[in-house]
């Protein structure tokens, strides 16, 4: 008996040595950053036994060996946020003559004496330096300082401190960071630091054992142990248009703090980036939640090769398939996506994808839910071409799909041809048919993630504002809204919507 479990313990052990490591690159501005990936490492779901000389009972393995391997790639971060009050608040005179004409009635009451009573963007008071702080986590994943963390973790941040596991400090700078998957990417200035290597997250399976690394509620590097409790879930968290979940659920144990930190194998191989608790009362409940490190993975060489994620869209309205849809739509299979809608000039429709199909796989991975589909097309970026299996009324049919990017094209958007929108100090995105009915205007371009930039500077701008008009230009897109202030010197009017508030307001700002 002792001498089985011996043997099953150093197979184990040479199973884990001799795990295939590989590096993954991205091209930052003519430079290679390198990335570790680990390859066929063996699951974690099997407690190895070693004997206890001294008693002869056998202990469970513990996990020194691998809290060891992870903590120094694991790191404090410390946010700062200073949120300035600019004043907006002109007479009607100096406002152009064009937008007069767009408001007509609304903008005359807008701009009165007895409107600026209440003051247009100055409906509620605020401390004119209001400073606030904020504590999280990050990963290295490159030895020359690169840290992916959670985008909340670092939103609005005016300053950035990162701690590492053996004090040292530094000021960090956001690379990019990305709200529809809750990613961020930070860089530091040092050379040969310990980093965390990703592994691949479709390989891990329920069950297996895995650890948490963060700084929990003020305390620092720390270690709790639990397993995977579910693969694919959707949380409803992230509020973003194009928002991805499809988390690994965990019941190791995750709370304020560890957001942005590790979730890793016994192996110390990266499985993803600690992000959400489902709990009642704010601290640990029993459910935690990590973004798959394949995602991370994607999202980090989208920010270091285009300086922001490229985005590939189906374009369709979905719902997973369970069992009273099933009866419902009388369909012939009991799992994967039902497509409910498709957009007009969306990729899926000229792929030739039609309501009521069911979405059983994409390029040959299985898809049992909406989450399984989103984390499985956010793997792509615009003009690439995706194998979807599809049951159609009892039928099974293969249907190629080259996927789009939000503006319904195949573009790839580099950062760099968007210097005129980086300083606005935002991120920008167009805004859906739908919604652009359902507020009675033509199009336009949503205002997220505000950081420090003109529309900070010279307006009181807020996320969510919907741009439709740059100077007396409609404004539909993206591409639209950069190529007009590119034109524009000096003094230029933004007018547009919030979605909640029927009437229109207009901000002015410096080009």
């Amino acid at each position: 008996m002792k001498k089985n479990i011996f043997f099953s313990v150093l197979i184990a052990l040479v199973v884990s040595l001799s795990s295939i490591s590989f590096y993954h690159f991205a091209v930052e501005k003519g430079n290679i950053i390198k990335i570790e990936h680990v390859n066929n490492t063996p699951p974690s779901s099997k407690i190895g036994y070693a004997e206890k000389v001294s008693q002869g009972n056998l202990v469970p393995l513990d996990f020194r060996a691998t809290s060891e391997k992870v903590l120094d790639g694991v790191v404090h971060i410390k946010t700062t946020n200073i949120n300035p009050v600019v004043s907006l608040t002109y007479p009607s005179h100096q406002i152009p003559s064009p937008f007069r004409d767009f408001f007509d009635y609304d903008l005359k009451n807008f701009f009165s004496p007895h409107f600026h009573n209440r003051t247009p963007k100055q409906f509620r008071e605020k401390n004119r330096h209001k400073t606030q702080i904020g504590s999280g986590s990050g990963v290295i994943i490159n030895e020359n300082g690169y840290i992916v963390t959670n985008h909340h973790v670092i939103d609005n941040a005016d300053d950035i401190e990162v701690t590492l596991h053996d004090n040292r400090t530094y000021k960090a700078n956001i690379v990019g960071s990305d709200e529809s998957t809750d990613l961020a990417l930070l860089k530091i200035e040092e050379v040969d630091l310990p980093t965390v290597p990703l592994v691949n997250s479709d390989q891990v399976k329920t069950g297996q054992w895995v650890l948490a690394v963060g700084n929990p509620m003020g305390l620092n590097s720390t270690v709790t142990a639990g397993i995977v409790s579910a693969k694919g879930r959707q949380i409803n968290i992230l509020k973003d248009e194009y928002a991805i979940e499809n988390f690994i659920q965990t019941d190791a144990a995750i709370n304020p703090g560890n957001s942005g930190g590790a979730l890793v194998n016994l192996e110390g191989g990266l499985v993803g980036i600690n992000t959400a608790i489902a709990s009642p009362t704010g601290a640990f409940a029993g459910y935690g939640f990590a973004i798959p490190s394949n995602m991370v993975s994607k999202v980090v060489e989208d920010i270091l090769a285009y300086g922001m994620v490229q985005r590939g869209l189906l374009g369709i309205k979905i719902q997973s398939v369970e069992g009273n849809l099933v009866k419902e739509k009388n369909l012939n299979v009991s799992r994967g996506v039902f497509v409910l809608k498709l957009q007009e000039n969306s990729a899926a429709k000229q792929g030739g994808l039609k309501e009521g199909d069911v979405i059983l796989a994409v390029n040959d991975i299985k898809i049992n839910t909406a989450a399984d589909l989103q984390g499985a097309i956010a793997q792509y970026r615009p003009g690439e071409e995706v194998h979807l299996e599809v049951d159609r009324q009892g039928s099974a049919i293969e249907i190629a799909v080259t996927l789009n990017n939000t503006q319904g094209n195949t573009l790839i958007i580099n950062k760099n041809e968007r210097d005129v929108l980086e300083y606005l100090g935002a991120d920008f995105e167009g805004i859906t048919p739908a919604l652009a009915e359902k507020l009675n205007i033509e199009g336009g371009v949503r205002v997220k993630n505000l950081k420090k930039g003109a529309l900070r500077n010279y307006a009181d701008i807020e996320e969510g504002f919907i741009i439709t008009y740059a100077g007396s230009k409609l404004v539909r897109s993206v591409e639209e809204l950069s190529k007009i202030l590119k034109n524009e010197e000096g003094r230029v009017w933004l007018m547009g919507r919030y979605e909640e508030s029927p009437r229109p307001f207009i901000y002015s700002i410096k080009v």
